[in-house]
């Protein structure tokens, strides 16, 4: 029986934590089915899905848990399954000037309808003609059963202006 594991990682960034990592995964006749990762300020940041025979998980785990003396910070979860909304997929794109409270506000309303953000990337940027921080968001939304794009859209843009963001909001095919 297989085991999935999700392993979330943080250190500080250098040449080698990805095959660190990797290379322990194979060790324990691991496979490694699904990552992100990224350099935030200095720091690599990944979270990675695994799956491992079931009488290798405890010797992965403890393997894994070594890593501390190298500066290497895991932390481990057994998979739970599936879970969450099952509905529509939507695909939403926001931007605007950076201020406090965008990711707050816009998931406040997103969780308040149900909606299960399944991947969110953001970032903050210069923009080329006026030199202003801008704010830029993408996710992967599913929606709970009953909730529809549209619904979901009208909501959204009562919160826009006060943002002073704008959002579109699209199907995504799954």
């Amino acid at each position: 029986m297989q085991v999935e594991l999700v392993l979330t990682i943080i250190a500080e960034d250098r040449p080698g934590l990805v095959e660190v990592l990797a290379r322990e995964i194979a060790n324990h006749s691991g496979n490694w089915v699904d990552s992100a990762m990224a350099r935030l300020s200095g720091e690599f940041a990944g979270i990675v899905q695994v799956e491992v025979p079931g009488e290798k998980a405890d010797g992965l785990e403890s393997a894994l848990k070594t890593l501390a003396s190298d500066g290497i910070e895991v932390s481990i979860r057994r998979a739970a399954g599936s879970g969450g909304p099952e509905g529509e997929r939507g695909r939403l794109e926001l931007i605007g000037q950076d201020h406090q409270g965008i990711v707050l506000e816009v998931t406040r309303l997103l969780a308040r309808e149900g909606v299960n953000v399944e991947h969110m990337n953001t970032s903050v940027f210069t923009a080329s003609m006026s030199g202003e921080q801008m704010f830029k968001a993408a996710a992967s939304l599913r929606l709970p059963k009953g909730t529809n794009l549209t619904s979901l859209g009208e909501a959204l843009e009562k919160i826009t202006q006060d943002l002073m963001v704008e959002v579109s909001l699209e199907d995504e095919e799954g």
